[in-house]
């Protein structure tokens, strides 16, 4: 490998659980040091493609290499080179933080010494080393999850997957995480992120890519990505959630693409190329239809807009041969992956 070759790349990888297809054929590359946002749908191919990236599924066609190792060929090279963090802390809480972080040490194959070693090295970088004597039973949700990433950092890895690495974390600890983050990356990790939290993509990502239905069908930085929309978006928010589909039927025309109604955030989005006149409009048509609204304003693009422009009703059809990205993987496979690194 290079010093300019991807650090991830993966060609033409396929993927099917009997005759459900869970990858179509993805092409991604990812740079070193750099943070990928991969987004989907729950079923989109996130969880198979990163399960492949961490040698716990093997494709069925297609090749996949971390570093220039061939992940199947070369697994126990890769599961070296890897740290896995799930979406809830894997960690013992019978043990203390400390005993947590020199059992995965040991684990990675670190002898005794070295495991104590790394061990207090990651308590004190994660701010954890008045703690580290304590029951983990004992620790608050923000301080598992640290030392849940922390475990993930004893082996020292080329290549950090996170997959929804501040789901349950209030919005200080999410905050304190994604500090953690930029300081791994600045120090030169490379970074697999999957997140249901948009906002977090965007303030971490440097590329972002999006699976649906098994395809890549974008990628790209978030700018970038935002500019597909089309200028700005109106976000209307209904008073009675009962009302979405209603309003996506009376702005249905107005702007430059469709109305989708967002059930989750009880809101409906259109992207606009003309803020002013089809906010006028829209005011007029929903006043007229006696629709109750608790907001209704024109802003810029978020990669919230891009998703669901992307994956709303119908999806969208796969891009031609796209360039860039990885990340995601389920809490019940990190101590699967840690034993096999022994």
């Amino acid at each position: 490998m290079t010093s300019n070759s991807p650090v991830i790349q993966v060609d033409g990888v396929q993927k099917s659980f009997g005759s459900t297809t869970a990858l179509a054929g993805v092409d991604l590359a990812v740079e070193g040091g750099t943070v990928l946002a991969l987004l989907g749908r729950n079923g989109a191919g996130k969880t198979t493609l990163v399960r492949i990236l961490a040698t716990l599924l093997t494709p069925d066609a297609g090749r996949v290499r971390l570093a220039g190792f061939d992940v199947k060929r070369d697994a126990p090279v890769v599961r070296s080179l890897i740290g896995l963090a799930g979406q809830f802390a894997a960690v013992d809480a019978t043990l203390s933080g400390r005993e947590n972080l020199e059992l995965v040490g040991r684990l990675y194959g670190v002898g005794r010494r070295e495991a104590r070693t790394r061990a207090y090295e990651v308590l004190e970088r994660l701010g954890l080393l008045d703690a580290g004597d304590q029951l983990v039973r004992t620790y608050s949700g923000g301080m598992r999850r640290r030392l849940d990433l922390g475990a993930s950092l004893v082996g020292r890895p080329l290549v950090l997957i996170m997959d929804e690495p501040s789901t349950g974390l209030d919005p200080h600890a999410r905050i304190e995480l994604w500090g953690l983050i930029d300081e791994l990356v600045e120090d030169g990790t490379t970074l697999l992120l999957t997140t249901q939290y948009l906002e977090e993509a965007d303030r971490l990502a440097h590329r972002v890519a999006v699976i649906d239905r098994g395809n890549l069908i974008a990628e790209g930085t978030p700018d970038a990505l935002k500019q597909r929309v089309g200028g700005d978006v109106l976000e209307v928010r209904p008073t009675r959630s009962a009302d979405l589909e209603r309003l996506v039927g009376l702005l249905d025309g107005l702007g430059s693409g469709q109305p989708v109604a967002d059930v989750r955030d009880e809101r409906v989005t259109l992207p606009t190329a003309q803020r002013v006149e089809t906010l006028l409009m829209a005011a007029r048509r929903i006043e007229e239809a006696g629709v109750a609204v608790a907001d209704i304003a024109v802003r810029r693009p978020s990669l919230d807009d891009v998703f669901l422009s992307l994956t709303g009703p119908g999806g969208a059809p796969p891009l031609e041969r796209p360039r860039q990205m990885p990340g995601e993987s389920p809490a019940s496979q990190a101590p699967e992956f840690r034993r096999a690194t022994a």
